[in-house]
Formats: C-alpha cells, structure tokens, sequence
C-alpha cells in the first residue's frame, strides 16, 4: 500500500509541470498561433525560479520570476509573429534554442547549489488519512492549482462567450475580424498566457520536481507537452490523461530499480516518452477526428490589412 500510495503520489508531482504547460499551449493553438519555444520558455522560467528562489529564499517569489520571464519571451515570440508576421514555426524553434543557450548560460554558476528547505506542503487535515493522504493530499499546492487551471481552461473554452471568439479567431481570424473582433490583440493575450504556464511549469521543476538546476532539466518536456496537445485533440481533459501517463511511466523505472529489477537504464529513460506518444496516438488513431478538431488557422500569420 505505501509503496503504491508513494507511486501515485510521484506521478501526480511529475506530470504537474506538463500539464501546466499543456494548459496554456491548448489556449494559444486554439487562437491559431503555434509556438515551438516552450522547450526555452520552461528552461528560462526553470533557471530564473531557481535563481529568485536561492538569492532571496522565497519559493513564491521564484514561481512569479518565472511566470515573469514567460510573459518577456512571449512578448518577444509575439513581436516576431504577431507584429512582424514572421513565420511561426522558424520563430519557435529560434524561440527554444535561445532558450536552451540562454539558460545554460545563466544557470552555469548555479551547478551544485542548494534551495533552502521547504516547507511541507499538502491538504491540511487530509494529508494525514492512511493511503489517500499519503498518494493525493501531500502535494505541493500548485498539483492542485493544476486541476483547477486544466478545468478552468477547459470551461473557458467550451462554456464561456469569451471562449468562442477565442476559437473563431483560431478557425478564421479573417472572418473574426469583419465582426469587428481585435483578432491580434486576443492572439496576444493567448500567447502570453501560454507563455506564463510554460515558465511556471518549468520553475516547477526547478523548485519542486527536482529543486535543483542542471543544464537541458526540462528533458524535452517542452516538446512533450506540445504532442500532448495535438494528439489530445486540443481537449483539455484528454490532456490530463497524456500529462499523468507520462509521470506514470517515469515513476515506474524508479520504482523498478527500487525493487531489483535490472532493466537498462537507457531503455528505461525512453520509456516515458515512448509510451505517451503510443497511447496518445492510440487515442486519436482516427485522422478525421483530428482534422475536425484542430484549428483551422494554425501557425499561419494574420494580418489586418489582408
């Protein structure tokens, strides 16, 4: 039972940064911008959380530097894109290796450093039922700031007015904007909130997941996230699905090697990625069905003046 119990509880902590960044990703796509920068986006809030967090010994005030260097790279992802109208998937990938270098860069005086320790987190008064408290009320706050965020992102979506512009700008921002509709300024606001997510995600791991920083510790979670979205078919709860299989199978090598048993720690690295993308291409093995769901504009420019 505990060791089920220390299992479930793993998973929930590893597949949170996923699915904060996946969070914000189903918003941007959904506005048609596509952006292949999380990779850098997690890094950067990863390396800059960790930074605030030991310079100053506050870890919320690691967690708003990261969302703070989010919302700069997506001002500067949104510039090139947006208002220069550049191509969105060259703007990404350039958006991700300036990231990765950057962070490197930044994070280099930072190997070997400690955080000071945290205090415990959790449910109080839940945290202490046998089995439960152990595998689901013991969590950081922002597991279950999570949840919150993944239902809130899903209501906004599908039961909100604001919601369906958002998804009529992604379908056709031309016919958008002949309403009358600000379709760059909504792409902006979706941008930078996916941005926010992906660098919370990523002081997430730096603070919480594993609080250290080693150079590339986002382990292309980035770039995980964004297959999430896509073979979820931009369904917010499919999502979740994705976020805690992959935090499944990664706690699953560590706890066989716990047990003894000898499997090559190479193939065991793999496993995680492997298996949400196999499970994850079972789900939406219907090519119609992702078709219909995916928004019509993606990654193409927009601009007003036509």
């Amino acid at each position: 039972m505990s060791i089920a119990a220390s299992i479930i509880a793993s998973t929930l902590n590893a597949g949170t940064p996923l699915l904060i960044a996946a969070a914000g990703i189903v918003i941007h796509e959904k506005s048609g911008v596509l952006n292949l920068g999380i990779e850098g986006i997690m890094l950067m809030g990863a390396v800059t959380g960790f930074t605030v967090t030991l310079s100053t010994g506050s870890f919320a005030l690691g967690f708003f530097a990261g969302a703070g260097v989010g919302i700069l790279l997506g001002l500067l992802f949104a510039f090139f894109t947006l208002g220069m109208h550049a191509n969105q998937y060259a703007a990404g990938l350039a958006l991700s290796l300036f990231g990765a270098g950057l962070s490197a860069f930044i994070g280099k005086p930072l190997q070997g450093q400690a955080l000071a320790e945290r205090s415990v987190s959790g449910i109080p008064g839940l945290e202490n039922i046998p089995f439960f408290g152990e595998a689901f009320f013991s969590q950081h706050l922002l597991v279950y700031g999570a949840w919150v965020l993944i239902a809130a992102v899903w209501y906004f979506l599908f039961r909100t007015r604001a919601g369906l512009v958002l998804r009529a700008v992604g379908e056709s921002p031309q016919s958008a904007f002949a309403l009358g509709y600000p379709v760059l300024r909504i792409r902006l606001f979706a941008v930078l909130f996916g941005a926010l997510c992906s660098g919370v995600a990523g002081a997430y791991l730096s603070l919480v997941y594993t609080p250290l920083w080693v150079e590339g510790m986002t382990a292309g979670r980035g770039w995980i996230a964004l297959a999430l979205v896509t073979f979820a078919t931009w369904r917010p709860l499919r999502v979740v699905v994705g976020a805690y299989l992959f935090g499944g199978v990664t706690m699953l090598q560590f706890a066989f090697q716990g047990m003894g048993i000898s499997i090559s720690p190479q193939f065991m690295a793999m496993t995680p990625y492997l298996a949400t993308i196999l499970v994850l291409v079972l789900i939406s093995r219907n090519p119609a069905w992702i078709r219909l769901n995916v928004p019509a504009s993606l990654g193409k420019p927009f601009s007003p003046k036509g």
